[in-house]
């Protein structure tokens, strides 16, 4: 009789013990990257009354089962589902989620031992950290190098607290260092209808317009002593390695008509670079001043093949002493122009450099990286979130605060990955992982779960009325 009150007494407490795992799950049916536990129960040791016995061939005897009296329950495990919860989308660029496997990599500072989570509800604080919502630091790789394809972190680093504003490799992240102007290349075409200032091979003098096609001293074609006008002007914008902007007007005029081959003119084109704010601007160890020929044949290319015109050139641009920079130099390509009877369009297509510029915003990849956004329009990466990976991830030990750490049984973190390599989920930025209880599970657990408490209190009680009487028995 002892033997059922035992029995009832263990089922209550497991079922007790399931019922506060139930509760909780419940208590965090909205809580950011919870994982919800499930309690299982095993049957413990059994009193065996008789073993079994085997049958006797010889006197055709059969066998018997062993007879056994349970002792009662106790819960056997308390597992947690490492399953990915819903997602909400909230649009913060600090929120993120986990498309697969992997954990946020946190720490509180540079000591101590990490945590990992699934609750990517960061937010950035006044000293540029990546922090999570009780401070601790979201870790990740600042370093990296420029390449053929493009820019790369080098994830064989350490992992270090990630810092939008500064870090020991790039320094000052909130202002981006000016870069000078290497390159500058035109496209577009050169009106066909325009006179010759020089006229051609035919006139010496064009007719409309009477010049000798002879320079002055600032390189502009002259006329009775005056420059004249040019045909179309290109203004391109260069920088220096301070960012000091420099408004270069590249000239253009129309000069000479080449009808010396049969059946196949060819016009030449002059040119002059205007450096203005002061500076100079020269061919490489040239002259006093850029300029120089192109040459288009009768189809409107310009001609590439010919040494004494040619499409692409060295600028060297000296600025004034008072701007603190040294003289640069970029290359002007103009192997892209055209000569058609069009309209004039020739434009900047591409011109490398850039002033300097302040950090306004930033973004945040499905790959990790972080990238800032500058003021002068120009992008750089500012950090990549590392991500951590387990053999068995239902072994991790919750620590509250919605994270996790490893265990004996979870793997050891020895090597964070980047997002969507090595097993590691993506991110999904503007958006949260959510709960993963589901509810209408965790109600059914609880009506199941109220049933076996209240059978086994029944039992507790029976026995007791059944003692009761015992006791009665001397009356």
């Amino acid at each position: 009789m002892m033997m059922s009150m035992f029995s009832s007494v263990s089922g209550l407490k497991s079922h007790q013990i399931k019922m506060d795992v139930i509760g909780n799950n419940i208590a965090n049916v909205n809580t950011i990257g919870f994982k919800g536990a499930r309690a299982t129960f095993q049957e413990i040791f059994s009193q065996t009354l008789s073993s079994g016995g085997a049958p006797d061939l010889m006197t055709g005897r059969g066998g018997t089962n062993p007879m056994q009296i349970g002792l009662g329950m106790n819960v056997d495990s308390i597992n947690t589902d490492m399953g990915r919860g819903s997602v909400q989308r909230t649009e913060s660029p600090t929120d993120l989620s986990i498309e697969g496997e992997g954990f946020f990599v946190v720490r509180s500072g540079n000591e101590g031992s990490f945590n990992f989570t699934r609750a990517g509800n960061f937010t950035i604080d006044k000293a540029g950290n990546l922090v999570t919502s009780t401070g601790k630091n979201v870790y990740g790789w600042m370093k990296y190098s420029y390449g053929d394809n493009g820019y790369e972190f080098d994830t064989q680093e350490v992992i270090r607290p990630l810092n939008l504003y500064e870090d020991i490799y790039n320094m000052n992240k909130r202002i981006i260092a000016a870069k000078s102007t290497s390159e500058a290349i035109l496209s577009g075409n050169l009106d066909a209808t325009r006179k010759a200032i020089s006229g051609s091979a035919a006139t010496e003098v064009n007719d409309t317009v009477a010049a000798d096609g002879t320079n002055g001293a600032d390189g502009i074609p002259d006329q009775d002593g005056q420059n004249i006008d040019p045909h179309f002007i290109v203004p391109i914008n260069v920088y220096d390695e301070l960012g000091n902007e420099y408004k270069l007007n590249l000239k253009f005029w129309k000069s000479f008509v080449d009808t010396t081959t049969a059946g196949s003119p060819k016009t030449q084109w002059y040119y002059v670079i205007d450096p203005g704010n002061g500076a100079e601007a020269s061919p490489a160890g040239g002259t006093d001043f850029a300029a120089g020929y192109l040459c288009f044949d009768s189809q409107g290319r310009i001609v590439t093949d010919d040494v004494n015109f040619p499409t692409s050139l060295d600028v060297t641009v000296t600025p004034s002493a008072e701007s603190g920079a040294g003289a640069f130099t970029f290359k002007l390509d103009m192997r892209q122009l055209s000569q058609y009877s069009d309209d004039s369009s020739v434009k900047p297509m591409r011109v490398d450099g850039y002033p300097p510029g302040t950090l306004v915003t930033f973004s945040i990849g499905d790959d990790g990286v972080i990238t800032g956004v500058y003021d002068n329009g120009r992008q750089q990466p500012l950090g990549l979130i590392a991500l951590a990976t387990f053999e068995n991830t239902a072994g991790l030990e919750k620590v509250g605060a919605n994270e996790f750490r490893q265990t004996t049984n979870s793997g050891d973190f020895k090597l964070p990955n980047k997002p969507g390599t090595n097993g590691a989920g993506t991110l999904v930025p503007g958006t949260l992982e959510m709960s993963n209880v589901d509810l209408a599970g965790q109600f059914t657990e609880m009506i199941i779960t109220q049933r076996g408490f209240q059978a086994n209190s029944r039992v507790l009680t029976t026995s007791d009325e059944i003692l009761q009487e015992l006791a009665n028995l001397k009356r």
